[in-house]
Order: structure tokens, then C-alpha cells, then sequence
């Protein structure tokens, strides 16, 4: 069984948002793509398509997920760790212990 993650509302950790909002157009799109290939999959099943076609999609499909996910990391260290990290003090211990997390859990995956 997967471990969940804890969600957190982290809506007021800064004034200018969070790290991904620039890309946030950027990142709906890939969903949306990712969505697709969801769907896509599940008509593969219906369809009896052959195994190793859907487990071929699947793959395309988990690349997907870990390149958001990848950029999300990217997006909170450059933004939300360095900010905590200039700030200092349990601020920063608590973003990088969040951040690990993240890390751990990815890796995991």
C-alpha cells in the first residue's frame, strides 16, 4: 500500500505565491495531457488491446507524472526552501524537512 501525503494549507507562506504560479498554465497543460492518456489507457483495457501496448503507455504515462512532479520540486526548493532558507530559523528547518519528504516519497514511486 502507498503511503498518502499530508496536505497542508501553505496558502499564506508567501506574498507572491506559490513556486509553480509562473508555470501554472504550463502545468495544467501537462495534466491535461496526462488525463488524456488516462482515458486513452482505459479505452486500451476496454478494447482488449494487447499487454505489452498498455504497459507501453503506462510507462509514457508515469514519465509524465514524475516530469510534473520533477518540475513541482524544482519549482518549491528554488522558491519556497530558499525563501524559508533566507528567513532562517524553524521556517527553514520545517521547508527542508518538507522538502526531503517530497524527495523520499518520489524516490519511493
Amino acid at each position: 500500500m502507498t503511503e498518502q501525503p499530508t496536505t497542508t494549507d501553505h496558502a499564506d507562506d508567501h506574498t507572491t505565491g506559490h513556486g509553480y504560479i509562473s508555470a501554472k498554465d504550463d502545468y495544467l497543460k501537462r495534466l491535461r495531457r496526462i488525463e488524456g492518456q488516462a482515458r486513452g489507457l482505459q479505452r486500451m483495457v476496454e478494447d482488449e488491446k494487447y499487454c505489452i501496448d498498455i504497459l507501453t503507455q503506462v510507462s509514457a504515462m508515469t514519465k509524465a507524472l514524475q516530469a510534473v512532479a520533477l518540475g513541482l520540486l524544482e519549482d518549491h526548493i528554488s522558491h519556497c526552501v530558499v525563501d524559508a532558507a533566507v528567513a532562517g530559523g524553524t521556517e527553514a528547518d520545517a521547508k527542508i524537512k518538507e522538502a526531503t519528504d517530497a524527495i523520499a516519497r518520489l524516490v519511493r514511486s
